[in-house]
């Protein structure tokens, strides 16, 4: 039962691409100059990285299935932050589903650069416009530090001062490697073209941006803003926001105990009311398949 119930998520976190497919913004957030080149907020930066990994494959990605590239330095600490990652019913159906597919080569790697935070990239799509593969660069100190609530109020959440010692590193390494698996099932379900072409105009939005004072009325802007389907900021956060719904799931799953749930998924829903007012039904759809004790303040 608990396997078809997380089969109904991964679907329905599929189908939310579509029906909560309109970028919003969310209600708190940076100021849109407080962002690097590639018009990517500061504080997704910091976690993902100061720059995004390139969009073309750098090996051989024939033979599908997930491929693990961790030096043999790290391999002990990545196996334990795979095997929470596991724990869960959440982890599991996401993992065979990656490690079955022929037609898609999923690599997991770790590096000492960026060492508390991850990213996903390395994206390549074929002629039919089917993602065939993609990378997640994991920290090599992955099990330590918490993103900011604003775009991570689901990992966020984990930092709760009453229950420091009793949510271990594991599990929050392992929601990060849940974040970066939901941004390969999100990847996979948008049009490549549309997505790469915000790839090449977001650092020219950019550049106008900061070239004009700051202007964001410019008809330049306004007119990149068409194309792209939003302004960068926005199109960050709603990337970011599809990493952390499936961060949910997996903490939806993990967490049992009454109480600590309770204190984690309140924490969770104020960063959310908070930050993300916009995409909150990108998370109550989550909450309502599932029974809604698991999810303390969702009522």
């Amino acid at each position: 039962m608990r396997s078809l119930r997380i089969a109904i998520i991964f679907a329905l976190l599929a189908s939310l691409s579509f029906s909560f497919s309109r970028i919003g913004r969310a209600v708190v957030q940076p100021e849109p100059l407080d962002t690097n080149e590639y018009g990517c907020p500061s504080l997704v930066a910091a976690y993902h990285g100061a720059e995004p990994l390139p969009t073309t494959p750098s090996r051989d990605d024939q033979g599908g299935g997930i491929k693990e590239e961790i030096p043999d330095k790290y391999a002990a600490r990545y196996q334990e932050w795979k095997k929470e990652f596991l724990s869960t019913d959440a982890g599991r159906n996401q993992w065979a589903y990656y490690q079955s597919n022929r037609h898609f080569a999923l690599t997991i790697q770790l590096s000492r650069e960026n060492a508390e935070g991850a990213t996903t990239g390395n994206y390549r799509w074929n002629e039919a416009g089917q993602l065939v593969s993609a990378t997640i660069t994991l920290g090599s100190r992955l099990d330590q530090g918490y993103p900011n609530p604003i775009y991570f109020p689901v990992m966020n959440s984990l930092l709760l001062p009453e229950a420091q010692n009793r949510i271990a590193g594991v599990t929050l390494a392992a929601t990060k490697l849940a974040h970066e698996f939901g941004h390969v099932n999100r990847t996979a379900k948008v049009d490549p073209k549309q997505y790469q072409l915000q790839s090449q105009l977001m650092p020219q939005y950019n550049r106008i941006f900061l070239s004009n004072g700051r202007d964001a009325n410019d008809p330049r802007l306004l007119e990149l803003t068409r194309q792209l389907g939003g302004t960068p900021v926005e199109i960050w956060e709603d990337r970011e926001y599809w990493g952390e719904a499936n961060a949910m799931v997996y903490l939806g799953d993990r967490f049992t105990e009454n109480g600590l749930r309770c204190s984690l998924f309140s924490r969770m829903r104020q960063s959310i009311d908070l930050y993300a007012k916009s995409y909150e039904g990108r998370f109550l759809a989550i909450v309502q398949s599932t029974p809604s004790h698991r999810f303390c303040g969702w009522q």
